[in-house]
């Protein structure tokens, strides 16, 4: 019988199966952010553990609020940084160098196919479009991980997405996710592997794969997955050119990872995204969703474009053409926050941040704080945002704010009208 990715993964990191079912799996990549490791760094420090497995490893940043806003902040970045040091983390990315880890660290090249990849952060299962297995865990696997270099896991079974046709002019990577999580409802993969797949992923780009893959927790999965093809190592060939003799032969290599033809899946979905709007949330849950005809009108407060879902290069291009020329609504806030440096100074360079500042968008850092609520963006009670990011949660921007959630390009379009507005109504 044959084996999917995710199962080929496991069997090659497997430690040990302590109990049936339950397998410890070598990791390696333990990722760390300066909100959820400083718990883990303080307990094994009391445990009298403080100590890593492995600093080569481990990689670390500063992202979710920074510069720090106030003293509690501060305290958490002063623990990660001090953390860091003391071990010789020797991938620290502090203020200035930082960026959304889901972005900075792909961008890096430290995610690579048949890599399991851990952090104490729900999207880490972004990095799957590598043709990883990359799961958000909670603090007392991340301390393992962080000391041991292993964490445990209950194998998932894999619902296998088949995305058919060729998406239309104005329809991009987030509508497509929003469109599967709208079909597969917020419950409807927790505790399985979405292994997207068809001709549709095929052409994607490694941004839009990300996308993809950062929104599989929103289904309630472990992780999102992609097959490692030529378009991951066109991507990664900077960082792996001299591994391999040619990109013949590491996409040879990679392609040991694919899912076997007779591979056994809990079930698989098909979409035929031919005729796929743009898609938009409403509500408080991920799958909330419609297309975005069915919403235009509604008034927004403020838009936000950024994020790990949506922050990258390709997603503020797509922003930018529809902004250029245009000026957002004077009822409209306008914030964009590029996700790594590299990626603001790639904008920067091609005069993607000039369009931003001539719409009248305020331009901020690399940084998660809005999409939380904790920084740089927060809603104010009754207030709305047409947002990139990948949650709209009651609360999940500020306390009493609203948030719907859409594409770049249908983004720029609601902070030019003021309301919900599908981009390709625009003149």
């Amino acid at each position: 019988m044959g084996k999917t990715i995710a199962e080929k993964i496991f069997d090659a990191h497997l430690r040990d199966e302590p109990f049936v079912g339950t397998k410890v799996l070598d990791i390696d990549r333990v990722l760390c952010h300066e909100i959820t490791t400083p718990v883990a760094i303080a307990d094994l420090e009391v445990r009298g553990k403080d100590r890593v497995f492995d600093n080569t490893k481990i990689k670390a940043v500063i992202d979710h609020v920074t510069p720090s806003k106030d003293s509690k902040t501060a305290l958490q970045a002063k623990m990660l940084r001090d953390w860091a040091r003391r071990h010789d983390i020797k991938d620290f990315f502090d203020v200035g160098r930082n960026g959304v880890c889901h972005a900075l660290f792909p961008e890096k090249g430290y995610i690579r196919p048949g890599f399991t990849v851990i952090m104490g952060d729900s999207h880490t299962c972004t990095h799957g479009a590598f043709g990883a297995f990359a799961a958000g865990v909670g603090t007392t696997d991340l301390e393992v991980g962080i000391l041991k270099g292993v964490c445990a896991f209950r194998e998932p079974a894999t619902i296998r997405v088949n995305l058919d046709g060729d998406l239309s002019p104005g329809v991009y990577a987030k509508d497509v996710i929003l469109h599967v999580i709208g079909t597969l409802g917020v419950n409807g993969a927790t505790d399985r592997v979405i292994e997207f797949r068809g001709p549709v992923v095929d052409a994607m780009t490694m941004d839009s794969r990300m996308t993809l893959c950062n929104m599989a927790i929103e289904a309630g999965g472990t992780s999102g997955i992609c097959l490692p093809d030529k378009v991951t190592v066109d991507y990664l060939w900077p960082f792996i050119s001299g591994d391999y003799a040619s990109r013949e032969a590491a996409l040879a290599d990679f392609t040991r990872w694919h899912s076997d033809p007779d591979a056994v899946y809990e079930k698989s979905l098909d979409f035929d995204v031919s005729t796929l709007e743009p898609q938009v949330t409403y509500d408080y849950k991920p799958d909330c969703v419609k297309a975005v005809g069915e919403l235009a009108g509604r008034k927004v407060d403020q838009v936000y474009i950024g994020t790990c879902t949506n922050g990258r290069i390709e997603d503020l291009r797509q922003a930018a053409a529809v902004l250029k020329g245009r000026k957002i609504a004077d009822t409209v806030r306008g914030i964009v926050s590029p996700a790594t440096p590299k990626i603001f100074n790639e904008a920067l360079a091609e005069g993607i941040i000039q369009i931003f500042m001539d719409a009248g968008f305020c331009v901020t850092n690399p940084t998660c704080g809005a999409c939380l609520g904790m920084s740089n963006g927060v809603l104010a009670e009754g207030e709305v945002c047409a947002s990139t990011s990948n949650r709209n949660f009651n609360g999940r921007m500020g306390k009493g704010g609203m948030v719907h959630l859409m594409s770049p390009a249908t983004a720029a379009a609601s902070a030019i009208t003021g309301v919900i507005t599908d981009a390709r109504t625009l003149k």
